[in-house]
């Protein structure tokens, strides 16, 4: 079967799929969700919220990132049992959730603070969206296009994404500029993105692919069935394992290294890490097991974390977030191929719930730092504790990887 063809009749290539779906993925996750990270300092200083405000913002937009994930994974359900609908049309569900990441991010950018968190929480679903009907739209052509490898190549979006974001923050506060004046400039920048792309995300629904049929996923072998769970809660260890510092990197920066002028450039330096590991995992003959690379990855990112704990130096944050960065993407490309391998004809609800264990783990990692941190000694105390118990929840992650290898031997 060939790809869904553009309005105008041609058949987008698989660079052409590949790039729609890093764009996609850099405008809902590293603009729509990650521009929180480098604006939080700016939004502090402005005095429009304090550290135990901006850890509920953060958590309203993982809640609605798992509101999104959950609406995603239930839609077959919803549809057959409750709602008289057709089948969802990803790319459809692609063009609605940048149109609402665009929307909510310029929202961002008004003094009306009570509305936050409802912007943050609606950032959040059209995230989840994006990222479950881009991933599995895309990675579905890729595969049929016998290109599978440029999926790595996708999940460079959310990377090059956080690098922007940083970078022009980076920018507006050598400029004195305001956080409002950020988010103002990543709404534009999103509705920009998405005009772009908007072509490739087009034609008529694709019929289902012949090679998976509706009821495939009735003879797959009965130990996949149990292999989902612990794949979905491995998965949900990396949500909570790489959220504290995702979310607060700037302000531990600040609170380590008062007074430096590099401490704007971290951010950036973690997505420069996602970008390269998302390259480089497109490189990688994979001819093993997804799981142990997915649990060396885990260790990757838990040293990351742990490098800024034990050096809180300029050397020791820049190094921890090149760490975490670099298997960032690698992580959910593998674990979507390990998705794709056990439920080949459930695709999409498969990724999820995956992407459900991962937004619950994105929602309990700010307030549980913001906790630690009022009842330490110190701010910087507080945060370490958090770091090491985001770093602990990677290792017992990839401790499952390991135990699935055992429990469940490739074919």
């Amino acid at each position: 079967m060939t790809p869904a063809a553009t309005p105008g009749g041609a058949v987008p290539g698989p660079w052409t799929v590949a790039i729609a779906g890093g764009v996609a993925l850099a405008v809902a996750m590293g603009l729509g969700r990650f521009a929180f990270t480098p604006l939080l300092p700016l939004m502090l200083a402005d005095g429009s919220v304090d550290l135990h405000a901006a850890s509920w913002l953060a958590s309203a937009n993982y809640i609605g990132y798992l509101a999104g994930a959950l609406l995603c994974t239930f839609e077959p359900w919803l549809r057959t049992r409750w709602i008289a609908m057709p089948p969802v049309h990803g790319p459809s569900a692609v063009r609605a959730g940048l149109v609402a990441t665009g929307v909510v991010t310029l929202g961002m950018a008004l003094p009306w603070p009570a509305a936050w968190p409802t912007l943050r929480f609606l950032a959040g679903v059209a995230s989840a969206l994006v990222f479950v009907y881009a991933s599995g739209w895309c990675l579905a052509r890729l595969a049929r296009a016998g290109a599978s490898a440029l999926g790595g190549a996708m999940f460079a979006g959310p990377g090059a994404g956080i690098v922007a974001s940083g970078l022009v923050v980076g920018v507006m506060v050598a400029w004195h500029r305001s956080a409002a004046a950020g988010w103002a400039i990543f709404g534009v920048l999103a509705f920009a993105l998405t005009a772009l792309i908007w072509p490739v995300f087009g034609g008529a629904p694709a019929a289902p692919d012949a090679a998976t049929p509706d009821g495939a996923a009735l003879h797959e072998p009965p130990h996949r069935r149990g292999e989902i769970p612990l794949l979905a809660l491995a998965y949900g260890m990396a949500g909570l394992g790489y959220i504290v510092t995702a979310t607060f990197l700037p302000v531990i920066a600040r609170e380590a290294l008062p007074g430096s002028p590099w401490i704007d450039f971290f951010w950036p330096i973690f997505g420069v890490g996602v970008v390269v590991g998302a390259l480089l995992s497109t490189r990688l003959r994979i001819g093993g097991d997804l799981r142990l690379l997915l649990a060396g990855a885990y260790v990757l990112q838990a040293a990351g974390i742990a490098a800024g704990v034990w050096r809180p130096t300029l050397a020791g944050f820049a190094f921890g977030s090149l760490l975490l960065g670099l298997p960032f993407t690698a992580i959910t490309f593998f674990a979507l191929q390990e998705a794709r391998r056990l439920r080949p004809a459930t695709s999409a609800s498969t990724i999820g719930l995956l992407t459900i264990l991962y937004g619950i783990g994105q929602i309990v990692g700010p307030p549980l730092a913001a906790r630690l941190v009022a009842r330490s000694a110190s701010t910087a105390a507080g945060f370490s504790l958090a770091l090491g118990m985001a770093a602990s929840a990677l290792l017992a992650g990839a401790l499952v990887f390991v135990s699935m290898t055992r429990l469940f031997p490739k074919d």
